[in-house]
């Protein structure tokens, strides 16, 4: 069983100059120090000196001339730079993205837990299917595969992860000196997977990590996302507008999880919240206003194009905003298609309204007040039964993190709602999850007389 609902958690999703498509302009930011070690290394202490219980890096494997031009991009893999990031923290959780398209379960598998190992059990795994062919074409494909295949090797890639994680029981490693006998080998086991995308022999070439496995987290929202989160995810991020979206999201995705025979409570779901926070609700706005002022409609278009797989360029910006094909006919990201569709139908907004609202956080809900006023947003959606916790996203890095670091989360501490000092050492500790027992040990476990 997992811990109690009593306190909400916090990932912050680090962009190292904001979430506004526009922050890398801000007078403020510092774009040239995009690929500096130091820079990231400053964001992540601060987040572990509030006690936020992880830190999540995205990822994608590709980048066009056109997006390149209007938009700062730093591209350091997460993995890595995680790993270097690990050395100089010593508590805060590390959450990569990597995809299960353009990735072999032994290789992740390794790194993962080679992560694992040096961060002392702070690793976790978003898992990501892709979904843009510009990614593909980067991997000898013409085009992305379809929407449910995708998600089909996503199953069987991690059901294959797992067993490599699994291989060696935890008290396999003897290390007798005397002996020499460094391993038993009874307790190291073969994988001999053979399935439709993967055929891996195992045993993985390296010893159980400190949490056994990495966390698992998963973003998708579509009907086939919510499956596999539910199935096998232990922290889920999603973008929601509205507490009634949330409320069923949540609900929905409890009810599955519970479904699969799962405890819901061990299914942490975490929506984007991207604020602009100011001591006044005008100074906040004035901070709003002075990023949307720095967007570029046409790069707007362009990449809410790159993020749906389909071209918007040829409409109109003050039209209506266009009919989108039915969620099962988008290639992409079916779930945030849905969402931009409806966000667009629900507030009546023309393409350069939708635009404006998406750019602070591109489908995650953007909130404009004082300290009190998110955290008395965010407690609303914690009790409400809508969010174990947030994804945090500040719209402007330099200015909007501290802001919510030294002014938000000390009232939800307060108010009891977050942690004031880190009660364990590990990851899935801090988001009150098991330590999961091997496969191979609970088989052998099940096989002892009664």
């Amino acid at each position: 069983m997992s811990s109690p609902r009593s306190q909400l958690h916090l990932n912050l999703f680090l962009a190292p100059l904001g979430h506004h498509e526009a922050a890398w302009r801000h007078p403020g930011s510092e774009p040239r120090r995009l690929t500096e070690f130091a820079l990231y290394q400053e964001i992540v202490r601060k987040a572990e000196a509030a006690k936020l219980d992880s830190i999540f890096l995205a990822d994608r494997v590709a980048a066009s001339p056109e997006s390149l031009r209007h938009g700062a991009v730093g591209g350091l893999e997460p993995l890595t730079l995680l790993s270097a990031l690990s050395v100089v923290t010593s508590r805060i959780g590390l959450i990569g993205t990597v995809s299960t398209s353009f990735n072999e379960p032994f290789n992740l598998a390794r790194r993962l837990a080679s992560l694992d190992h040096l961060s002392g059990g702070r690793a976790g795994w978003n898992i990501i299917t892709s979904g843009t062919d510009g990614e593909a074409r980067n991997f000898g494909l013409d085009e992305i595969p379809d929407h449910a295949v995708r998600y089909e090797r996503a199953r069987e890639f991690l059901e294959v992860a797992v067993k490599l994680w699994d291989s060696w029981e935890d008290d396999a490693v003897l290390a007798d000196q005397a002996a020499g006998l460094f391993a038993d080998i009874s307790k190291v086991h073969p994988v001999r997977h053979e399935g439709t995308y993967f055929r891996v022999d195992g045993p993985l070439n390296l010893q159980r990590s400190p949490q056994g496995r990495p966390l698992l987290v998963q973003a998708g929202s579509s009907e086939d996302g919510r499956s596999f989160a539910a199935e096998y995810a232990e922290a889920i991020f999603t973008a929601q507008q509205t507490l009634a979206d949330a409320q069923a999201f949540y609900a929905d995705v409890k009810a599955r999880a519970a479904r699969f025979g799962r405890d819901p409570q061990a299914v942490k779901i975490l929506p984007g919240i991207c604020p602009v926070i100011g001591d006044t609700e005008e100074e906040a706005r004035e901070k709003e206003a002075r990023l949307h002022e720095l967007s570029n409609p046409q790069h707007s278009l362009l990449q809410l194009s790159n993020r749906l797989g389909i071209d918007l360029t040829g409409y109109p910006l003050d039209a209506p905003f266009p009919e989108l094909p039915e969620p099962g006919e988008v290639r992409g990201h079916q779930s945030r298609a849905r969402l931009i569709a409806e966000l667009a139908r629900s507030e009546g907004l023309t393409l350069r309204g939708l635009l404006e609202r998406l750019a602070g956080g591109r489908g995650h809900r953007t909130f404009t007040g004082t300290p009190v006023q998110v955290a008395d947003q965010l407690e609303a959606w914690f009790r409400g039964g809508a969010a174990d916790g947030f994804n945090v996203m500040p719209q402007l890095t330099h200015e909007g993190l501290p802001d919510f670091l030294d002014k938000v989360v000390p009232e939800l501490q307060r108010r009891g709602l977050f942690r004031t000092e880190y009660s364990g050492s590990t990851l899935r500790e801090h988001y009150g999850l098991p330590r999961p027992a091997s496969l191979y040990a609970s088989k052998a476990a099940a096989s002892l007389p009664g």
